[in-house]
């Protein structure tokens, strides 16, 4: 890929903005907004990879995908493709895969498709360990459309947990995120809340309240991820459903 600096990044950074149901997506589609750029930033990191591992279930090799998943954000921004996604019309991430599904069935000039280490600027996306990341997921019995669906809730979880350490981390708790964090993750085999609290000299019942906020902040962004794309609070409690049918 060009190692230029690309005039959309996406920052490790979460929480940019103010966020509201639907408004990333409308400051994303208005260049002139004053929030247009991480915007954009946040719904590449959203979406660049769930679109990539689509592309891969899809027999895309490696180097395809990624030269299909940049072309695509590429192409969807400078025509302002974005314009076109209306909640009235549905859910957001169905809106992008058909899109993409448009941008592979169309017959394009291939002297003007975005090469690898062409002179075009890119978007700024981290496919350095994409291939390892999409091997890591259980796709061998899904179609490219669930391992689609199966990737984006991972990465609404993982940009929520990101969220969460980086509050963690602000507020000096962040040894305490790192030793409750699988609590979260609904790991089994985790030690008895005892047992942590004789780590962290705290007392058991301190230790669960800990676990407990933690858990109410973690569901309250994961639900401002979702937020950020639909268009109605009963849109993201469907949202939510449609998350944990991804990962069951």
């Amino acid at each position: 890929m060009s190692n230029k600096t690309p005039k959309y990044s996406t920052p490790s950074g979460a929480g940019q903005f103010a966020t509201t149901h639907w408004s990333v997506i409308l400051a994303a589609s208005d260049s002139a907004a004053a929030l247009h750029e991480p915007a954009l930033s946040t719904l590449c990191r959203t979406y660049w990879f769930p679109l990539y591992a689509y592309l891969r279930r899809r027999g895309y090799d490696t180097h395809q995908a990624e030269d299909y998943t940049q072309g695509f954000f590429a192409g969807i921004l400078e025509r302002k493709g974005l314009k076109r996604a209306d909640p009235k019309y549905g859910k957001f991430r169905s809106f992008l895969l058909a899109s993409l599904k448009n941008f592979l069935a169309d017959e394009w000039d291939r002297s003007h498709a975005q090469k690898r280490g062409g002179d075009k600027k890119v978007l700024s996306l981290d496919f350095d360990a994409a291939a390892s990341r999409y091997n890591r997921v259980p796709a061998h019995e899904l179609s490219p459309e669930k391992l689609f669906e199966r990737s984006w809730a991972l990465t609404v979880l993982n940009r929520a947990m990101d969220r969460l350490k980086a509050e963690s981390t602000a507020s000096d708790k962040k040894q305490l995120f790192d030793r409750l964090k699988v609590y979260l993750a609904g790991e089994r085999d985790t030690d008895s809340y005892r047992e942590v609290a004789g780590e962290l000299n705290m007392t058991e019942g301190a230790v669960k309240v800990a676990v407990h906020r933690l858990r109410r902040r973690y569901r309250e962004l994961v639900r401002d991820e979702i937020a950020q794309t639909v268009a109605t609070e009963a849109q993201v409690d469907e949202e939510i459903r449609d998350l944990f049918a991804a990962l069951a």
